[in-house]
């Protein structure tokens, strides 16, 4: 096991999406095992070995915890070899047990299938990692006098200490809903284009997203065309798990417009004006929220999942969907 490891987020991989949750403070990695031709741990640099060790190491007892490798988290700029550093990490997550915070997934390149680690990390609530801090590791002392906390409390009990930016505007711009680069904005394009000649087909479509982001949907059923009650799909959402767990009721509502078209005020009123006390909506778009119906929707605390079109890529992103060719064989099935 090495003295300190670090891993950089990079946004080039279109295929491996790591991504650093600001909110919540969980960093989503995928490992090198990144192409076929190797299993998954017998990678040139051993990354997924480590992070196999890692992981496994972290669910022990307090002596395996003391020997996992404080981890440092840095992102790619975009310019030059400069990059950014974000944050002491360490493996897994609030509410993630060993068999959800490191997975292995399938992934098909080239036509040949092959498998790659998606791992979850907690980014600490460390303002600042000293220098001194990081010889001491070096040096085979982690547990010194500059020792971090934060990084201290989990090694002793277990105990992990987030570190968490809420956002201070409640709802998010017309910028901030739209894909951000051209391969989101391919990934939009075609989703626009394959459900052009008949927007209802996109219901369905709305229906599995919505599903790949709340994977606890217990049930989501299709409206008919005609009369549907202001809305394209209901279900029910599992909160809790076996006996004790409880259903919720929720209305879907689909919207397959362009960019330039923006989802208002009446669209979201025809969602809110169906939903039952103690029922939640999901709207699913291409396009994004005007600013005014999405500020209405948060003064007002309605109980709305806003799906937007940054939303889908990094979804479809997330479950291997970025490549055009295996976009369209996942649209052909709508």
């Amino acid at each position: 096991m090495p003295k300190l490891a670090v891993l950089t987020l990079t946004t080039k991989e279109l295929d491996w999406p790591d991504n650093l949750d600001r909110e919540t403070g969980v960093f989503t990695y995928f490992g090198d095992n990144r192409k076929p031709g190797h299993e998954l741990h017998s990678t040139p640099r051993f990354g997924n070995l480590l992070l196999r060790d890692m992981f496994e190491r972290a669910h022990g007892q307090r002596d395996d915890r003391a020997v996992v490798p404080p981890v440092l988290i840095f992102s790619n700029t975009g310019t030059f070899r400069d990059v950014e550093f974000l944050g002491l990490a360490i493996p897994g997550a609030e509410g993630l047990d060993s068999n959800s915070d490191l997975v292995a997934l399938w992934r098909m390149k080239d036509g040949k299938r092959f498998q790659n680690y998606q791992a979850k990390f907690t980014v600490l609530d460390c303002q600042v990692v000293p220098k001194s801090w990081i010889e001491d590791v070096k040096a085979g002392q982690p547990f010194s006098t500059n020792c971090p906390t934060a990084w201290r409390i989990w090694v002793d009990k277990g105990v992990r200490r987030p570190l968490k930016a809420p956002r201070v505007l409640e709802y998010r711009s017309p910028a901030e809903q739209l894909a951000e680069d051209a391969s989101g904005r391919a990934i939009i394009a075609a989703i626009q284009t394959h459900f052009s000649e008949d927007h209802f087909r996109f219901e369905a479509c709305a229906a599995k997203i919505a599903e790949i982001m709340l994977q606890n949907i217990a049930s989501i059923d299709l409206t008919r065309r005609v009369r549907d009650g202001g809305r394209d799909a209901i279900g029910q959402y599992r909160i809790g798990s076996g006996p004790s767990s409880v259903l919720v009721d929720f209305a879907l509502e689909a919207k397959c417009y362009n960019d330039s078209t923006s989802v208002g005020v009446k669209d979201l009123s025809r969602l809110i004006s169906r939903l039952r006390h103690r029922q939640f909506g999901i709207l699913v778009t291409t396009s994004h929220v005007a600013t005014q119906a999405y500020q209405e929707i948060k003064a007002d605390q309605h109980p709305i999942v806003i799906i937007a079109a940054r939303d889908i890529v990094r979804l479809l992103k997330n479950v291997g969907i970025a490549d055009p060719n295996d976009l369209q064989k996942w649209l052909s099935a709508f």
